[in-house]
């Protein structure tokens, strides 16, 4: 729609073209009032797409919102319970939620309780920044995509729920009635924010050994669930008597290793719809590594690209790493 905006102000009649103002004197007054006065919109709507377009263009010149990242957590709240289960924690997806479980020296995250029968592998968030996509939205808002699996490799768009307020993931038709974004990072890139601010909230969404076992998280230990202040009132309404501490996300970027290993598998697996979704699960057979798989994927690009990831550290505070 952009594009056809853009291009058809070419070929707008003379009234509807902005120099037509400065020959006001040539047009019959009719033509002044029923041309001219309905031209100030029509111009306008193609500056500002113009202008959005710009944006967008900048957008995706920057390299840094799409390196992958994780998500460690922080509070700073004098509750032992706080300091012992919630800070130094790391977000993982599960059950259509993120939640906040211990992580390891490595940053990996360690399970709540061990051995749960069935249980997979716990998946830590690895998200980054894209445009969602949805013409009802104007201009675009920027969504927040994460690998939601591994094996086979899958994504999903992070949002926060419009009743709820939890920090959830689903595909397209999942998330679109819910607010979506604006996702972002802080002034100095190091910190997760939604609608221009860090109101994140970790609340206790298990009741007690008594009723551990009446939900799937309940079963396998997970108890801190992330909300967002979304109205700024505490969660009221929204949390009921469970305890709630507040949280900060901060941003780890992702080894080389690590993001050229997602993008390979985005490269063999990602298609995009027709009105420009993300596919939620994807299936290719294995690559051969050719000289196209190489350039893009081996030791050289990983060289590159942690090069790049080196002189974006340089920088200044920034994300973990």
């Amino acid at each position: 729609m952009l594009k056809q905006s853009v291009s058809s102000s070419a070929t707008l009649p003379g009234h509807y073209r902005l120099t037509s103002s400065c020959g006001l004197m040539a047009l019959p007054l009719s033509l002044f009032l029923g041309g001219c006065v309905v031209a100030i919109p029509v111009v306008t709507g193609v500056a500002q797409g113009v202008e959005h377009q710009k944006k967008q263009n900048e957008e995706a010149a920057n390299e840094s919102r799409m390196w992958k990242f994780n998500c460690l957590v922080a509070c700073h709240h004098p509750d032992e319970i706080a300091r012992g289960e919630i800070d130094h924690g790391i977000l993982v997806v599960r059950h259509d939620k993120l939640w906040i479980v211990p992580r390891d020296d490595q940053n990996k995250p360690v399970p709540p309780m061990d051995h749960v029968e069935g249980q997979a592998p716990l998946h830590a968030f690895a998200g980054f920044y894209i445009a969602y996509p949805d013409e009802d939205r104007s201009p675009p808002e920027r969504g927040l995509v994460t690998t939601i699996s591994d094996d086979p490799p899958m994504l999903n768009w992070t949002y926060c729920d419009r009743n709820t307020h939890e920090i959830k993931y689903s595909n397209r038709s999942g998330s679109i009635m819910h607010h979506i974004g604006v996702w972002d990072w802080t002034e100095d890139e190091s910190h997760l924010s939604f609608d221009g601010w860090e109101g994140f909230m970790a609340i206790d969404e298990w009741d007690g050994a008594d009723e551990a076992n009446a939900t799937p998280w309940g079963r396998e230990g997970l108890r801190w669930a992330v909300y967002f202040d979304k109205d700024a009132n505490g969660l009221k309404g929204k949390k009921g008597s469970k305890d709630m501490y507040g949280i900060r996300l901060e941003r780890r970027i992702q080894s080389a290793e690590e993001q050229l290993k997602q993008n390979e598998a985005a490269e063999k697996k990602m298609q995009v719809k027709s009105r420009g979704g993300l596919s939620t699960q994807f299936a290719a057979p294995q690559k051969e590594r050719d000289k196209e798989w190489e350039k893009k994927f081996g030791e050289k690009a990983r060289k590159e690209l942690e090069e790049k990831l080196a002189r974006d550290k340089e920088q200044g505070e920034g994300p973990s790493w």
